[in-house]
């Protein structure tokens, strides 16, 4: 994050439900469906205000979550953002509502000059489960501890990589093997 966002407080915060709904308590499945989590594997991204990160907190047994960057969320639009009537989000619909392009309309959810509502994108991107799995010590401990629970930063990107099915950095080993055949 630059330094600039972050003074504007325009950080946007992607939060990720990891756990299910068995044996918890009925608050926090409250909480849970105030931010859209409803099911494991979804994803939403928040603002970095006191209300939803109070909400975040009280459910932080049951999610992760970390700072989402720019790149990442066009990407998330690109390939996940879904419409009413579960179609995907196209640049035609972008164009009626004013905006040149997926990577314009991430753009200006950054700068708080948008929302999801002004397309009528759903709240909620339902991802898959992350390749290769969650971190080595499980859904039950915190990140800091080596699982995947609670806060993780700017490593969120990197799990929502996973689940997404989004091209890293680095590339995957079979995304390697790959473009080795086309060349």
């Amino acid at each position: 994050m630059s330094e600039k966002s972050k003074e504007k407080g325009n950080v946007k915060i992607a939060v990720v439900r990891v756990r299910g709904s068995v044996h918890v308590n009925e608050k926090i499945l409250d909480t849970l469906s105030m931010l859209h989590l409803k099911r494991v594997n979804h994803c939403v991204v928040i603002d970095n205000a006191a209300v939803p990160m109070g909400m975040v907190k009280k459910a932080k047994d049951y999610i992760t979550w970390g700072e989402i960057d720019e790149k990442t969320l066009t990407r998330l639009l690109e390939k996940w953002g879904r419409i009413e009537g579960d179609k995907k989000l196209s640049h035609e619909r972008l164009k009626e509502k004013n905006f040149s392009s997926i990577a314009d309309f991430s753009k200006n959810i950054f700068d708080g000059k948008a929302k999801f509502s002004d397309v009528g994108l759903k709240p909620v991107f339902k991802l898959h489960p992350p390749s290769k799995g969650y971190e080595r010590g499980g859904i039950k401990k915190h990140f800091n501890i080596g699982g995947a629970l609670g806060y993780r930063g700017a490593k969120i990107n990197d799990l929502i990589a996973k689940m997404a099915g989004l091209k890293t950095e680095h590339g995957s080993k079979g995304q390697k093997d790959r473009e080795k055949k086309g060349q």
